[in-house]
């Protein structure tokens, strides 16, 4: 069984003060013979009229030796994970979470500026003590 991240339980705390409904953890997708579990599945009334919004997240942490390193691994899973999500037709919006120290670290970069830029990367930024969301990029 995979490992969770540290921040797992944090996240989902987070995301129940933004009134999200956590709806699969994790969430499964089979891609031929291959199961693939993401972190999180979620979803929030928007309105009556507009329905709701689901989600997919997955958590990283960013504890490694290398920012760099920690930042190669989540994108490349993060990417793996949107084209898998297309390919299923699964209509919900991919999202990294990250520890706020993380985004200031890795984020506030010009790599990570590169990486923001064209909003192929959706994240969520959230406090880890406080447990609850500081950003959604893009909002």
């Amino acid at each position: 069984m995979a490992q969770k991240d540290i921040y797992h339980e944090t996240v989902i705390k987070a995301l129940n003060k933004d009134d999200w409904k956590i709806t699969d953890d994790p969430f499964r997708v089979r891609i031929g013979t291959k199961r693939l579990k993401m972190d999180l599945g979620a979803e929030r009334l928007i309105s009556a009229e507009k329905g709701t919004r689901k989600i997919v997240v997955e958590i990283k942490s960013f504890v490694g030796r290398s920012d760099v390193k920690d930042l190669q691994q989540a994108l490349g899973q993060y990417m793996m994970y949107y084209q898998v999500l297309m390919a299923k037709n699964i209509d919900r919006k991919l999202y990294l979470a990250i520890p706020y120290r993380s985004y200031n670290t890795t984020f506030q970069n010009e790599i990570g500026q590169i990486l923001l830029q064209n909003e192929l990367l959706h994240l969520i930024v959230f406090d880890e003590e406080q447990e609850v969301i500081i950003k959604w990029i893009p909002s």
